[in-house]
Order: structure tokens, then C-alpha cells, then sequence
């Protein structure tokens, strides 16, 4: 089968670190373009400023990977759809709900695939707790999501501007294994965003959810934390704890842990490849909804500012 063309769009860290090596190692694609108007692309692949400028003069693709800041993803999306080009968004897929809808709309009508990508949902042990899960009667909930904004996004200005989501870039990783792997749909019930006096964006937040079967959850993101990192989500049920921890690449149930083999990426390319050939879209909003609530319905406190 003649692997898909793709363009990898925006050349910032995610890009280089994740996306170029994960299209590398699946034969259903081809990295033929990259776009950047910062980035001087890499070696033996050619670049160029704009996707305007690709689609005009450079090679024949099918695909974009769109790895931009999620403020100006809807335009670079509209236009790759209207050309005919299948879709790889990064998360979160928007910076709104209703442009993900709209793209969607651009999508069935244009006959491509559109897909939504929450690669925490492709850590190793997420998919056995779901399965675990499944049929248990659940008592609590605990999603405590800490880390240094220093080490993890050092210099990225967008990301404590408006849209930019400050802690619930990663925080928005947690709500897409929890929506995922819980049997029953999730709801806002409280939020305290705690924004630094000179950003647009929160640092830190608390957050209680609930189930429609009445189980509590709460969350705990928070930017600022030195020395060990949390990415853990504990659930209790009627037979015992099942944890995740480090973002799900370890999961602890009543028999044992398990420490699978970190593959994410490659995951969720191989799961864009079937969506091309299947000629499907994939497009969940369930985390960027509870995001989109906490914002709306949050309560906002300032804190001391910050400067990284």
C-alpha cells in the first residue's frame, strides 16, 4: 500500500520530539513536507514558510499533522480540509468547541478524515484499566496532575495567553484517560483557577467532578512543583484501587503493577493511518468540554506573578 504523504505543520518541541520519530517508524506514512515559519525544517525534507506556500509549489501530499498552538490551528485546519487533505490535530483540537465542530462539518463535506488526537489516551496501561474498570461499582476518584512549567515548557509564551489553557495543557491530558476509561460521563460541578497577576492563563487548579451515578471526583494541576512529578489518577471501586501513574505508562491494580512499553505516538499515528484507509474522522471534545466549563464557570484568583 503506498504510504500516506503527510506534512508535519508547526516545527516547535512536540514536533521534533514525538511527531517526526513516530511517523518514522510506521511504513503507512511518509513525512514529505514540513511548515514552519520560525523552524528551518530538517534535513532532506523540504520546507517551506506557509501552508499556502506548500500547497502552491511544494510536493503532492494527503495529510497534515498540525502541531501549531491551538490559537491558530483553525484556519491552517479549514484550509488543509477544503484542499482535500486529511487531518491530524494535536490536542487540544481547538481553541474553541465550536471551531472543532465547524471543522468537522468542513471535513464530512469535503470526504477526509478529521482526527482529534489525545495521546495520553494511547499510554500503555490506560486501555487494561478501562477494562478493569468496567462493571466495577466506583466509590472516589483522585486526579493529581503536578509538574514544572520550567522543565516541561520552558519559553512558550502562547501557552499563557488567552486560549493557551496554561495548566490544563497538561491537565486536559488527565480528563482524556479519566472520560475515557470511567464507565459513566462526567460533569463540573466546582473550579478554583489560580491565575499568576501578569498571564491570561492559569498555573494551578482545583477541581470536583461527578459522575452521573453520584462518584466524586477531584483534581489537583499545579505548575509549580519542584522535585518529583505527579501524573497519577487513583480510583476506588468496590473491589480495590486501580492507580495509574507517570500520564499511565504505569498501572497498579489488586494483583500488581504493571510497567508497559511507552508507545503513545506511534499509537496514535497507526490509529490515523486505519482512520485514512477506513476513510473515517475520529473527533471526541470530552476533555476540551470539561476545560471549556472550568473556564466558564470557574471561580479566578490571583496569585503572585510568574516569569520562567
Amino acid at each position: 500500500m503506498t504510504p500516506i504523504r503527510i506534512a508535519i505543520v508547526g516545527m516547535g518541541k512536540i514536533a521534533r520530539d514525538q511527531h517526526l520519530p513516530a511517523i518514522a517508524g510506521n511504513g503507512d506514512l511518509i513525512v514529505t513536507a514540513t511548515v514552519s515559519p520560525h523552524h528551518p525544517g530538517e534535513p532532506g525534507i523540504p520546507h517551506y514558510k506557509t501552508l499556502e506556500a506548500l500547497l502552491a509549489d511544494g510536493p503532492l501530499i494527503d495529510a497534515v499533522a498540525l502541531c501549531t498552538p491551538p490559537q491558530v490551528r483553525y484556519d491552517l485546519a479549514a484550509t488543509a480540509l477544503a484542499a482535500g487533505l486529511h487531518v491530524f490535530l494535536e490536542k487540544p483540537p481547538g481553541a474553541t468547541l465550536a471551531e472543532v465542530t465547524a471543522l468537522e462539518r468542513i471535513a464530512a463535506t469535503s470526504g477526509v478524515t478529521l482526527f482529534a488526537s489525545w495521546h495520553s489516551r494511547f499510554a500503555p496501561g490506560v486501555e487494561p484499566a478501562k477494562s478493569w474498570l468496567a462493571g466495577r461499582e466506583l466509590k472516589s476518584v483522585s486526579i493529581v496532575w503536578r509538574e514544572d512549567v520550567r522543565v516541561w515548557h520552558p519559553g512558550q509564551a502562547w501557552i499563557w495567553e488567552a486560549g493557551g489553557l496554561g495548566v490544563f495543557d497538561p491537565g486536559i491530558n488527565a480528563l482524556s484517560i479519566v472520560t475515557h476509561i470511567l464507565p459513566h460521563l462526567i460533569f463540573l460541578k466546582s473550579a478554583t483557577l489560580s491565575l499568576p497577576a501578569n498571564r491570561a492563563a492559569p498555573i494551578a487548579a482545583d477541581l470536583a467532578f461527578r459522575d452521573i451515578a453520584g462518584t466524586e471526583i477531584t483534581m489537583d494541576l499545579d505548575w509549580r512543583q519542584t522535585g518529583p512529578q505527579n501524573w497519577d489518577i487513583t480510583v476506588g471501586t468496590d473491589c480495590g484501587i486501580c492507580k495509574l501513574s507517570s500520564g499511565g505508562a504505569v498501572l497498579t491494580l489488586p494483583t500488581g503493577i504493571q510497567q508497559l512499553e511507552e508507545r503513545e505516538y506511534p499509537a496514535l499515528y497507526e490509529r490515523f493511518a486505519t482512520l485514512v484507509h477506513e476513510h473515517r474522522s475520529e473527533v471526541d471534545t470530552a476533555p476540551l468540554r470539561l476545560v471549556a466549563d472550568a473556564f466558564l464557570s470557574g471561580t479566578r484568583e490571583i496569585v503572585e506573578a510568574f516569569d520562567d
